[in-house]
């Protein structure tokens, strides 16, 4: 790949070695990665600031960006220690430049363009989406064309991938992610934040005869959730006698509520197209009963990635950005973020 700045990998066995330190701080997670040619995880280290934001109950924007200021240059540090490598040894940075918090964004692309100016090496901007979805290519070899499932806090979207490069947006949610649902799900039951691990906590082992709606959208690719936390909501205020069991009741059926459609209708789907595979990608696709749900009812090959690559990290931004290099796209000092990036059409 010509490029002015862009220095040859190193060798290894005869076969070049592509390496890239990649950045993520779209929201609250502070991460950097080695990754060697976009599917072997050299380091990934995250920085979690779940915590922080738990005794706000969500997410507080600036709190965000400033820890992100604290600790992004110990937590790239720590990750070019653990790889044994120095930036020497690196031949391009990779950076979250959207969606996300602006202020969680900038800290983020600012860093990553320092370090590719000081150093001379190419600077590739990812979309935080589409990162996602290579969190699969570690670990795993991804047959082409497949059905890709996004569903984060944020996002709950229907991707088909027809090749590197080459994303088409089938559906996505209308009114809350899933993420979303749960955490405010996880809010009404008096559970607490992150929704989502809430939730499942509480349901482990449980059964229930309760049930809530789902909302099919006949004829439409897209989600809706809106809809089974309004009934959720409905259930609590008609409840006169509420106890621990009964929450764990209620939180199961809201689970179940969510997964049912998530998992029926992506089969629905992959169906439809004829793909070769379905991908999970994003942080509900941590949730053991979501993923145990599509590989007991899949008829298609489901890759999901490993919990902590389903949830932000910049390993997942590392193998993305290989097969942006490989495809000859570099960004330059600047690249700016968008906060409100949008991913395939």
């Amino acid at each position: 790949m010509e490029n002015s700045n862009h220095r040859p990998g190193i060798w290894c066995y005869n076969s070049q070695v592509m390496l890239i330190l990649a950045i993520e701080t779209s929201c609250d997670e502070t991460s950097a990665a080695v990754v060697k040619d976009g599917r072997q995880i050299v380091s990934n280290v995250i920085a979690s600031q779940v915590d922080i934001h738990a005794r706000y109950g969500g997410i507080v924007p600036e709190v965000a960006s400033r820890q992100h200021m604290l600790t992004m240059a110990p937590v790239a540090g720590r990750a070019l220690a653990d790889a044994r490598l120095t930036l020497k040894d690196i031949d391009a940075v990779a950076v979250t430049h959207g969606p996300g918090l602006a202020g969680s964004l900038i800290v983020g692309v600012n860093f990553a363009k320092s370090l590719a100016l000081a150093n001379r090496l190419p600077l590739i901007g990812i979309n935080h989406i589409e990162g996602h979805i290579y969190a699969n290519w570690l670990g795993h070899q991804p047959e082409l064309p497949c059905l890709c499932l996004i569903v984060s806090g944020g996002h709950s979207d229907l991707i088909l991938m027809e090749d590197h490069g080459s994303f088409r947006k089938l559906g996505n949610t209308r009114d809350d992610a899933a993420g979303e649902a749960f955490d405010k799900g996880a809010r009404i039951l008096g559970l607490p934040y992150p929704g989502g691990p809430a939730i499942e906590a509480a349901t482990k082992g449980i059964t229930t005869s309760l049930t809530l709606p789902r909302a099919w959208l006949k004829d439409s690719d897209d989600f809706s959730f809106s809809g089974v936390k309004t009934a959720l909501l409905h259930m609590v205020e008609e409840k006169k006698d509420i106890d621990d069991g009964w929450v764990k009741e209620a939180a199961a059926a809201f689970q179940d509520s969510i997964i049912d459609v998530l998992v029926t209708k992506t089969i629905q789907v992959a169906r439809r197209l004829g793909v070769k595979q379905i991908l999970l990608a994003g942080g509900v696709a941590a949730n053991s009963a979501l993923r145990s749900r599509f590989l007991a009812d899949s008829p298609l090959p489901i890759l999901i990635p490993a919990p902590i690559l389903c949830t932000d990290n910049a390993a997942m931004v590392g193998a993305c950005a290989y097969y942006h290099l490989m495809s000859g796209h570099i960004d330059n000092d600047r690249l700016d973020v968008i906060p409100s990036l949008a991913f395939a059409s």
